[in-house]
């Protein structure tokens, strides 16, 4: 805890075998819940989420890296966990940094916290591929201009958020793919909830998850588009669910029957049964 606040660690898996461990191993004392949801891998990653004591939950088929960020969020929420941070299970970010993102929201400064690639020049020392790097530069300089903010990077996968951005924000109008991870920025910038961010070194490396290049293209138009819809939003000129304060949210009754429907509790498995962790 910090300052009496649970902190929870949510990790969305997919195929996290080989990184899994280490990322844990760097994760500090003061988390309280450690959740992983695996999004029916084909490795052994739940088998050594086990081991490692984690709680973990299993889709029951390959839902897509934004339903299982749903997923993971819900988790936390019904854990009670106060603060919540994505800590990627592939080991390219800094697990340790979890300490003082966590901090910076338990101050009362912020609402959300995103660890940044771009601050400070990490990204590129630890790897970014280039079109990598030059895509994100043109996004994030898109979506300041279009939102009147000055992140240094909307794209990072390490992020965390406060009890209540989670529960005000209308997640499940989001995708269930990868620019869930931008609409739910963009949501955030919408509804009014301090940004703030820091200074995050990486690590590219061959097991390191990345998306490959068409649906990174995809990504990109995603991104255009959800800054579109709330620069559209806020001139009063069209109207979209995913910035709609009484749109679908991760507690409530719509929650908890989509919960039921895509989740198979771990402990439930047979761990030596292969097939569990096939598609």
């Amino acid at each position: 805890m910090i300052e009496g606040k649970r902190i929870a660690v949510v990790m969305p898996a997919y195929n996290a075998a080989k990184t899994l461990a280490a990322t844990v191993r760097e994760l500090p004392s003061i988390v309280d819940a450690t959740i992983l949801v695996d999004d029916h891998s084909r490795d052994d990653t739940v088998q050594i989420a086990r081991d490692l004591g984690l709680k973990v939950l299993i889709h029951d088929k390959n839902y897509g890296y934004g339903a299982n960020q749903k997923t993971c969020y819900q988790a936390a929420l019904q854990e009670g966990a106060d603060i919540v941070i994505m800590v990627h299970p592939d080991y390219q970010y800094k697990p340790t940094l979890v300490a003082a993102m966590a901090g910076m929201i338990s101050s009362g400064v912020y609402d959300a916290v995103l660890g940044s690639r771009i601050l400070g020049g990490g990204a590129l020392r630890g790897g970014m591929p280039r079109y990598k790097y030059i895509s994100n530069r043109f996004l994030t300089a898109f979506e300041n201009l279009f939102l009147g903010t000055k992140l240094s990077e909307y794209h990072t996968g390490f992020r965390a958020f406060s009890r209540e951005v989670l529960e005000k924000l209308p997640l499940l109008e989001n995708s269930d793919d990868f620019v869930f991870d931008n609409e739910m920025i963009v949501q955030a910038v919408y509804f009014g909830f301090r940004l703030g961010e820091i200074s995050c070194p990486t690590r590219y490396f061959d097991e390191a998850s990345s998306i490959r290049f068409g649906r990174s293209v995809r990504y990109g138009f995603g991104v255009l588009a959800a800054t579109l819809k709330c620069f559209l939003r806020r001139l009063g000129l069209a109207r979209f669910r995913i910035f709609d304060p009484a749109g679908r949210k991760l507690t409530g009754a719509v929650a908890e029957s989509r919960s039921a429907a895509i989740l198979t509790e771990a402990s439930s498995l047979h761990t030596g049964h292969a097939g569990e962790r096939s598609r």
